[in-house]
């Protein structure tokens, strides 16, 4: 059976930072287990001492790390003692009182404006991408950034979406001595981090990794059970990450970018250049995926409603498949859903083998690769200003909205699909899809952010709650 696992080799045919998967005999697997490991502070620092001696050996590992060129020593720090005074985190409770209490209605926009946290659209499995930039983090100067505060604000963020399948991101380049959070302030977060949090966590990719990691790893590694192994991947250059995340979508830090092209120079890999011509890709008349929705109706009689758009909603529109449980919310097997998109864009039969979340991440996926949103870049700012309107004024300025300013052609597909989900919404007794929930899900998919601006954390909320508006006032709003 072929690997998916991503394993860059060098020209010396070695691999410079290898998947853990490759080494579960050594590595463990890292997902957190449900009973976690309870150590007192005694134990849990006699075994960091033998892993940071084993650490700082280099002995029983057989792995070399790709190292960042101007790294800085960012793992020398006395661990022993920041992890005994690390606070033990068990409730929310524990997690307020890290620093103030923790307000329902808490302001995070100093810590949003600084982008370390994102959410960009989904993978290629139809799982929502969240992504952590290590280098976005502030040094720790005269003005003192509350981690405490940026740990409540990750756990918010996640709030959102932990009910489904998600994926996570983390840049490593550009963490360094000035600005890398304390060891205890991981442990805070280790243990913040609850089964909510980790459950539905299907994908970690830890890109441009160093030995630091290996080393908080090391630490973290009795605490730790061995599942989370099987859903972690180290990703040594961004091309191994575009095998499962589209790139564009990404909001990549510029830093990010130029510290992957120098990588790229030093282990003698092809660094493509921004001189080089793109190769445009003509789209035959079958193609539906990554096609505008003028290009679609022009190759299918003038019908508004592409063709895997009405596969897709026939078939998901039965019983069956309308009452099960997390439809639109759990994801699907990556190779089935790219072999099904290869298949719709040459013409050929679609088969979603009876399986309802191919159906319905295929439709997501659709959405998502549409040339422009459904929801046109035209109509970005207004939406994303919905949450300032009056509850008085939201019903007409929606109308204006989808009746006026909609292009005829997304009216129609909008229309269709949901009209489509409200009947899913009938069912959400069975299907736990409610309208807040299918807004979740359907949101980045229906609006995007215009390239030039990239979606931000604060947009995420008003989308949410337009889409909400509009599944849950959809007889209201559309002209029968």
């Amino acid at each position: 059976m072929q690997s998916n696992i991503m394993k860059p080799v060098n020209n010396d045919g070695e691999d410079p930072y290898p998947s853990l998967s490759d080494y579960h005999d050594y590595e463990p697997n890292l997902e957190f287990d449900d009973t976690e490991l309870q150590a007192t502070a005694d134990n849990a620092v006699e075994l960091l001492e033998e892993k940071l001696e084993l650490s700082a050996s280099g002995a029983g590992t057989g792995l070399d790390y790709l190292e960042s060129p101007v790294s800085d020593g960012t793992i020398e720090e006395n661990f022993e003692e920041a992890l005994v005074d690390a606070p033990v985190i068990e409730t929310a409770d524990d997690l307020a009182a890290l620093d103030g209490e923790l307000a329902d209605e808490e302001d995070y926009l100093d810590i949003a404006r600084l982008g370390i946290v994102e959410v960009v659209g989904d993978d290629s499995a139809g799982r929502k991408v969240i992504v952590v930039s290590a280098c976005k983090l502030p040094p720790i100067g005269k003005e003192v950034f509350n981690h405490a505060k940026l740990l409540r604000y990750l756990t918010h963020t996640l709030d959102t979406f932990v009910e489904q399948d998600y994926s996570l991101v983390y840049f490593h380049y550009g963490l360094t001595s000035k600005n890398k959070p304390s060891l205890s302030w991981l442990w805070q977060a280790y243990k913040a981090f609850d089964r909510k949090y980790k459950k539905n966590l299907k994908a970690l990719y830890l890109v441009h990794p160093t030995n630091f990691i290996r080393i908080v790893w090391q630490i973290f590694k009795p605490a730790i059970s061995a599942k989370f192994g099987r859903k972690m991947m180290y990703v040594n250059y961004l091309e191994e990450l575009a095998q499962y995340i589209n790139l564009d979508q990404l909001i990549i830090p510029l830093q990010v970018l130029e510290h992957d092209e120098q990588l790229m120079i030093k282990n003698k890999r092809c660094v493509p250049t921004s001189t080089a011509p793109t190769a445009v890709v003509t789209p035959i008349g079958t193609t539906q995926f990554g096609a505008s929705l003028q290009f679609i109706k022009e190759n299918n009689n003038n019908d508004p409603i592409p063709p895997i758009v009405r596969q897709c909603v026939e078939f998901l529109d039965t019983p069956d498949a309308l009452e099960t449980e997390g439809i639109f919310r759990r994801s699907a097997n990556v190779a089935v859903v790219k072999e099904l998109q290869s298949r719709c864009n040459q013409g050929l039969p679609v088969d979603f083998q009876c399986d309802p979340h191919i159906a319905a991440v295929l439709l997501k996926t659709f959405l998502r690769e549409l040339e422009e949103p459904l929801m046109t870049y035209e109509l970005y700012d207004e939406i994303t200003q919905f949450q300032s309107l009056s509850k008085d004024e939201r019903p007409r300025r929606v109308k204006i909205l989808v009746l006026e300013k909609l292009p005829e052609d997304n009216y129609q597909l909008l229309k269709y699909i949901v009209q489509f989900l409200s009947r899913v919404m009938d069912r959400s007794d069975l299907n736990k899809m409610t309208s807040s929930n299918l807004a979740v899900v359907f949101g980045p998919n229906l609006v995007r952010a215009p390239p030039s601006q990239g979606l931000s954390l604060s947009a995420i909320g008003p989308i949410n709650q337009f889409i909400d508006f509009l599944f849950t006032y959809q007889d209201k709003i559309f002209i029968i």
